[in-house]
């Protein structure tokens, strides 16, 4: 179950292979890459700066993977999360989950991202024309994590963005 926080990029083909190893058992890979877009809510990024908690941070990403491990049958899941300054088109984040079938992979995968969005301690700050700005959570990430919360209700409530 590995977990990185990190300054640097990372290469997906290189993490999917490591992540699949040469385990037989793994029967689907499913992944997600988050990147830096050019523009939010209609205007403008330049860049986007990413801060976190050191060690928190770790925690919280494993918490969230360690949930889904004991949600679906799956065998391996791998997030990382870069932080510091990054530019439009940059790779923000890598979920990748491991499993015998797709079906496990897919929901867990996406679980994941989802939980990652609403509970992980990672602060956004936009570089925009009209100057800095924090980003704001968004309605639509609190209601993809809700989905999965109804079906837990263990679940832990929303942290920060």
């Amino acid at each position: 179950m590995p977990v990185r926080v990190q300054l640097e990029d990372f290469d997906v083909g290189a993490e999917i292979a490591a992540l699949r190893g040469t385990d037989p058992r793994v029967g689907a890979v499913a992944s997600f890459i988050g990147t830096v877009r050019d523009i939010n809510e209609g205007t403008g990024v330049a860049t986007l700066t990413l801060e976190h908690y050191p060690g928190m941070t770790e925690r919280s990403l494993e918490d969230i993977c360690a949930q889904a491990h004991s949600r679906w049958d799956i065998l391996d899941v791998l997030v990382i999360h870069r932080h510091g300054r990054l530019q439009p088109l940059d790779q923000i984040v890598m979920v990748a989950v491991t499993s015998a079938h797709r079906g496990e992979a897919f929901a867990a995968c996406e679980f994941v991202m989802d939980y990652l969005k609403t509970q992980a301690p990672f602060w956004k700050k936009e570089s925009t024309p009209d100057g800095e700005r924090w980003v704001q959570a968004r309605a639509s990430d609190d209601e993809a994590a809700a989905r999965w919360h109804a079906s837990q209700p263990d679940a832990p409530e929303s942290g920060p963005r």
